[in-house]
């Protein structure tokens, strides 16, 4: 609770940041505004759990752990919306303000004991995030990532909150224990159709928000159109937050309805895998590609809904989303530093990016080999142990299906470091990019964590 209440009041002090009319000191307070929540946030990892607004909402350890990363994430991923505004034209006051207010709805999230609060943090998180797909007021394609994020995104959430009124009228309750023990033993059994439908809608709406196929179809277009830092953000704190609510609503309110939604769910699994790694072969620009790997880590993460193996797939789900969100913020923070001064996004923008910049392009390489599961990386030990409690349920078939995707990934992860390594670059990019210390020291700490992921897996495998 204190990291929802220090994010909003340090949020609305940044926002009157803005009449100071310099964006040198928004860096800056941003950061310490995300640590100081990260810190607060790390005071209740051995505090008992405690409820807030008439038990809407609780602070736990899965809500810690799952509020650590996306803090976490957001902290290293600020250093890189340097640049972000071209020569001071706009003040980016609002920018880290609505990061801010967004993460309270993620936080929101990944604490709820209740249909209403889940929506609630969805709507906060969704709202910013239609607001910065198009804050880039000169690219027509951010016009159109804002648009076509914002059009559908209000149908996905109509469709989850017409499931939640029928999961309310089928069980009479809004409360994810109070929900369990009226499908365990329903008052009526003339209900469970509705209670069923309303949780396919349900399934649907969250589907979309962590972009799983075949509600997906928005992702590549407004990754692509959103800028570079804000596409970062949604592709790693969105994810994480909702699948810490999928997952928290699949084994808390609705495990006793498991043989109903898992052939959903499996198939959604299969579907997601199958999409985003065969669409990210065919792109030819880095920034579709890595929309379509968004797609396919989606899929994986799906597993551990699929295996539902109690504390083996939340350990699961929080170490991939940890080892992911790592890894992803280090291979667009590469792309958005490269992008800025090259104009491109294109696999040929990396072309000899060795040669001129090899810290860019040896973090870079770290983060494609984590993303492909590679061992020695976080990305590996985080598909492991996915797979690990899948095969536990039994599901070895599906385990085998993700492997044969993962190996279908190698190859256009290996595509960006063979240009990287062994492609000379074009005559008008020969320029070394510029980066700032602190970018290169932020770089530096990401391939490290991902690398300690890899080797010291045990430290944070078991947090839950």
């Amino acid at each position: 609770m204190t990291s929802i209440i220090l994010l909003s009041v340090l949020g609305i002090i940044n926002l009157f940041l803005g009449f100071l009319r310099s964006n040198k000191i928004l860096l800056p307070a941003a950061m310490v505004i995300l640590a100081l929540v990260f810190g607060a946030n790390l005071l209740d990892w051995n505090a008992a759990p405690q409820s807030y607004f008439s038990n809407m909402l609780t602070i736990d350890r899965y809500s810690v752990a799952f509020t650590g990363i996306v803090v976490l994430t957001t902290l290293l991923l600020i250093p890189f919306s340097q640049k972000y505004v071209r020569d001071g034209e706009e003040n980016l006051a609002e920018y880290y303000s609505l990061l801010l207010f967004s993460l309270v709805g993620a936080i929101m999230m990944v604490s709820y004991d209740n249909l209403l609060m889940l929506f609630v943090g969805i709507e906060i998180l969704s709202v910013s995030m239609y607001v910065v797909a198009g804050s880039d007021k000169r690219n027509v394609r951010s016009n159109e990532a804002a648009l076509k994020y914002f059009l559908m995104g209000s149908f996905a959430t109509g469709i989850l909150l017409f499931g939640i009124a029928l999961v309310y009228g089928a069980t009479g309750a809004f409360s994810l224990i109070d929900i369990a023990g009226a499908v365990v033993q329903p008052a009526n059994a003339t209900f469970r159709p509705m209670l069923y439908i309303g949780m396919l809608l349900m399934f649907i709406g969250i589907s979309f928000k962590v972009s799983a196929a075949p509600f997906h179809y928005w992702t590549p277009d407004v990754y692509e159109g959103t800028p570079t830092f804000f596409t970062a953000f949604m592709s790693t704190v969105v994810k994480t937050a909702g699948f810490a609510a999928f997952f928290k609503l699949l084994i808390v309110a609705f495990q006793a309805a498991e043989s109903f939604w898992i052939p959903t769910i499996m198939a959604i699994t299969v579907l997601t895998l199958l999409i985003g790694n065969v669409g990210a072969v065919a792109q030819t620009s880095i920034k579709r590609m890595l929309a379509y790997s968004s797609i396919s880590h989606a899929g994986y993460l799906f597993i551990g809904l699929v295996a539902l193996n109690g504390k083996l797939s939340a350990n699961g789900i929080f170490f991939y989303s940890l080892a992911y969100s790592v890894a992803t913020v280090a291979a667009f923070g590469v792309l958005k530093l490269v992008a800025d001064q090259r104009q491109r996004e294109d696999y040929a923008s990396f072309n000899g990016l060795a040669k001129t910049n090899p810290l860019l392009a040896f973090v870079f390489t770290v983060a494609m080999l984590s993303l492909a599961g590679i061992p020695l990386t976080g990305g590996f030990f985080g598909k492991f142990f996915l797979f690990g409690a899948a095969v536990d349920k039994g599901y070895i078939g599906l385990v085998i299906f993700a492997v044969l995707m993962s190996m279908v990934s190698i190859y256009y992860y290996l595509r960006p470091i063979i240009a990287l390594y062994m492609r000379p670059a074009e005559e008008d990019l020969t320029e070394p990019i510029v980066v700032s210390p602190f970018q290169s020291f932020i770089l530096v700490v990401l391939a490290v964590l991902t690398f300690v992921l890899g080797v010291l897996p045990g430290l944070f495998s078991e947090v839950l």
